[in-house]
């Protein structure tokens, strides 16, 4: 797998535990200054493998019918190659397309348009907000997951690609199609700029296990203060 050093994709019970956390139940915490990516970032992070900065940047311009799917165009990490990513179910299932519809209604052109860039970066913003900063508690820190095992190994957002990472490999393999796996991440072993069959991908990606199927952008918006 390649990671960072010292980094690890989530185990099911922490990927269970972030994913019925209280942006994804019917609290919202007293203070919680609730933003749209908040619900968003995470889940295409777990079920695209892309890096926070890459999702933050998405425009409607990004998100694409191709050879009659539904995809994300992922073109702007500077490590790995542009890729088009399906859309998993699970992302429908949760309203993504109300979501969309209010993201054009509003006349914002970008995905998370409430993502504010930090430093010219969107991941900023995001690692604060997921692993906390100082003494300031992160929603891994709320969802009472230690950003750091006692193997020394870290947690972060990017190992929700890990996560991606660990069943595309899977998924790849019993498709007898490397090159897919390869393509999916954006890794260089897969020399070509496009991937010719985007039924093949979508098969693989709607093979990644949904990790809440209650999930809903709705819901996100519904839920009332203790």
């Amino acid at each position: 797998m390649k990671s960072h050093l010292g980094r690890r994709p989530f185990s099911t019970m922490e990927l269970h535990t972030l994913s019925h956390g209280y942006i994804y139940g019917d609290i919202r915490l007293p203070r919680e200054q609730a933003k749209h990516w908040h619900f968003w970032l995470p889940l295409i992070a777990y079920y695209s493998g892309a890096y926070s900065d890459e999702i933050g940047h998405l425009q409607l311009s990004d998100i694409i019918v191709h050879q009659h799917i539904l995809c994300f165009h992922f073109h702007t990490h500077g490590k790995i190659k542009a890729r088009i990513v399906p859309v998993h179910q699970a992302l429908f299932d949760a309203g993504l397309d109300d979501y969309i519809t209010l993201v054009k209604q509003q006349g914002h052109t970008r995905l998370l348009f409430d993502l504010p860039a930090k430093s010219g970066r969107y991941s900023e913003k995001v690692r604060i907000w997921f692993s906390g900063e100082g003494d300031r508690a992160g929603y891994l820190q709320k969802c009472d997951i230690p950003s750091i095992d006692q193997l020394g190994m870290k947690t972060a957002i990017s190992s929700l690609r890990l996560n991606f990472e660990q069943q595309i490999r899977i998924y790849a393999i019993q498709a007898d199609n490397k090159a897919a796996f390869n393509y999916l991440l954006g890794f260089n072993e897969y020399e070509p700029t496009d991937f010719a069959d985007v039924a093949t991908l979508s098969n693989i990606i709607q093979q990644i296990r949904v990790i809440n199927p209650q999930a809903h952008w709705q819901r996100f918006l519904q839920r009332h203060t203790i």
